[in-house]
C-alpha cells in the first residue's frame, strides 16, 4: 500500500544514527592523534624543522581534524525530516582527466554518464540532487512527480508509493534490497515499505 512508514521509529535507526555520530567522532580524534604524534616525531628526527614548531604544525592539523568531526556531528543532528517531489531528472555524457603519473602531460580521459535526480521540498526552498555515475539504478527507482520524504539524521528519501517496485533501497546504509525482504540484509535496519 503507499504511504510512508512508521517503521522509521524502529530503534535500529536511533542506534545507527548515534552509530554515525560515533564513528565521526572517533574517525576525527585517531587522525588529530596521528598528526600531532607525527609532527611530533618529525620534530625530533628532521633536520628541516624542530620541535616545538612540528608540533605546532601538528595541533594545528589535529585541530583541524577536531573540527571537522564536530562539524560532521552538527550536520547530522541539523538534518532534519521533510517532504518533498521528484522534480526533474537528466543524464549528462561527461569526461574526465586521469594522470597516470605526477607528470601533469601523463592523461588519459575517461568517459562516463552521470544520472541525476533532482528533489525538491513541498516549501519550494529546498532542492537536494542524487548523483550516481555509470548506474542508472536510482535514476530508475525514482519517477518525475513522485512523493518522497527525506529522514533527517540518515540523510536518505523514501518514496510515497513503492507498491510497484520490486527492489527498496535502505534508508540507513543505502544498500539495495529485494522488496520482499523486511530488514537491510547488510546493516539489519528495517526497511521503509
Amino acid at each position: 500500500m503507499p504511504g510512508y512508514s512508521d517503521k522509521i521509529n524502529h530503534p535500529a535507526f536511533k542506534k545507527y544514527i548515534k552509530s554515525r555520530k560515533q564513528y565521526a567522532l572517533i574517525f576525527s580524534i585517531g587522525l588529530a592523534i596521528i598528526a600531532i604524534i607525527g609532527f611530533y616525531i618529525y620534530g625530533e628526527t628532521s633536520y628541516e624543522m624542530d620541535n616545538p614548531e612540528a608540533l605546532y604544525i601538528g595541533l594545528g592539523i589535529g585541530g583541524m581534524f577536531l573540527l571537522i568531526g564536530l562539524y560532521s556531528v552538527l550536520q547530522i543532528n541539523k538534518s532534519k525530516t521533510w517532504d518533498g517531489r521528484v522534480k526533474d531528472k537528466a543524464i549528462r555524457h561527461k569526461r574526465r582527466k586521469i594522470y597516470n603519473t605526477g607528470d601533469k602531460n601523463d592523461f588519459y580521459w575517461q568517459s562516463y554518464i552521470e544520472y541525476t535526480v533532482f528533489i525538491q521540498s513541498d516549501s519550494g526552498k529546498l532542492i537536494t540532487e542524487i548523483t550516481s555515475e555509470d548506474d542508472d539504478t536510482l535514476y530508475r527507482y525514482y519517477n518525475i512527480g513522485e512523493r518522497v520524504r527525506h529522514h533527517g539524521g540518515l540523510n536518505s528519501y523514501e518514496k510515497y508509493d513503492k507498491s510497484k517496485d520490486d527492489i527498496i533501497f535502505c534508508n540507513a546504509c543505502a544498500s539495495l534490497n529485494d522488496i520482499n525482504e523486511d530488514y537491510c540484509h547488510r546493516c539489519h535496519c528495517p526497511l521503509l515499505k
